[in-house]
């Protein structure tokens, strides 16, 4: 394996460990790598490609660097960490916590993703978290046509969380 991929910053707590087990390469948005002190890493500003399939997409919001890995392959796959994840209904939606960093941000980020794919070119999200709300599935099917349905001004609306 060459890349270990950091989604955002509540996933960087084994890094070193599994950096010097597996000898990879850490790949981590530019705005969290400070939090790798004396770590060798990889920072990307928007984008980042690992190969001819798969890219490496900016998704700030939920943390500053938060981010998202897509696959191309399969119709088109996009693995979320906590960016977006399943509710209770086992629809893809923002996760807004009291730690989220910028929720505007979070919802603009879901925009670029509406603006970037397409029907044909995002079949599937893979989530980070809540995956027993998908009831034995691993992944969110119709991943575009989902997020296309949410309701992103009355996401903006929502109270702020103490």
């Amino acid at each position: 394996m060459r890349w270990l991929f950091i989604t955002h910053r509540g996933a960087i707590g084994k890094t070193a460990e599994i950096q010097q087990t597996l000898g990879c390469e850490i790949l981590i948005q530019e705005e969290e790598a400070y939090l790798l002190p004396g770590l060798t890493v990889t920072t990307f500003s928007q984008e980042f490609s690992l190969d001819s399939t798969a890219q490496v997409i900016w998704t700030t919001g939920h943390s500053p660097g938060s981010s998202c890995l897509y696959y191309q392959e399969f119709g088109g796959v996009l693995f979320t960490g906590r960016h977006l994840v399943p509710n209770e209904k086992g629809e893809p939606v923002p996760l807004r916590t009291a730690k989220t960093f910028h929720w505007p941000r979070q919802i603009k980020s879901l925009q670029s993703i509406l603006d970037r794919f397409t029907p044909e070119t995002l079949q599937y999200i893979c989530p980070g978290t809540n995956t027993g709300f998908l009831r034995g599935k691993r992944v969110i099917d119709q991943a575009y046509q989902r997020l296309a349905s949410l309701d992103l001004q009355s996401l903006l609306q929502k109270q702020p969380l103490l």
